[in-house]
């Protein structure tokens, strides 16, 4: 009986040990939003020079308020594509994490932007983005390894006529909820910044 007892408590002790080991070195899932310093939006006509933008944020998630660069001023009539690059300058220029870009593409499977613009200052795509609303066209240049789109590149026809409002971007992070139905409500919010926009 003695023995039994003792090979019992023994295993106890081992099951204890195997299972705490277990919790420590086992590795956890990450959804984790990407830490983002400074994102640059450049609109490249067809014809002339492109029209840059840049959102600065110093400290990240700190107390330091974003700087926007814009408005974004667009030519009447004109064909732009627009690119997003993504930097966190809080790392070391050859760390990994210094270049969001390309963790964004990385993960494009996990990633995909939003957009939102007021008053009509695009004729193609038309609308106000999908930000609300799914189903909304934007016209993406890129997508990931499920076809489906992701956002670093996209396409725009500036309006025939003179207008103003607001253009939105936003950088959802979407591990595991990324689908042909997702929308701007899942996952964590990577970016969300908001620009003035003038056609002239």
């Amino acid at each position: 009986m003695k023995s039994l007892r003792f090979v019992f408590l023994a295993l106890m002790s081992w099951s204890l040990v195997f299972l705490t080991g277990c919790s420590k070195d086992d590795p956890k899932p990450e959804n984790i939003p990407e830490a983002i310093t400074k994102a640059t939006l450049t609109f490249t006509p067809t014809t002339g020079d492109p029209v840059v933008v840049t959102a600065t944020d110093s400290d990240g998630d700190g107390p330091n308020v974003r700087v926007l660069s814009g408005p974004i001023n667009l030519a009447k009539n004109m064909p732009y594509t627009l690119t997003i690059t993504l930097i966190n300058e809080l790392a070391a220029t050859t760390a990994p994490e210094y270049n969001v870009t390309a963790e964004v593409e990385e993960e494009a499977d996990e990633h995909l932007f939003f957009f939102a613009w007021t008053n009509n200052t695009f004729s193609n795509p038309t609308g106000n983005g999908n930000i609300d609303s799914r189903a909304d066209v934007v016209n993406y240049n890129d997508k990931d390894t499920k076809n489906l789109p992701l956002g670093l590149s996209t396409a725009w026809i500036a309006s025939g006529t003179a207008s103003s409002g607001k253009f939105r971007i936003l950088l959802k992070h979407q591990p595991g909820l990324k689908s042909a139905t997702s929308t701007s409500a899942d996952g964590e919010s990577d970016l969300d910044v908001e620009f003035d926009l003038a056609v002239n």
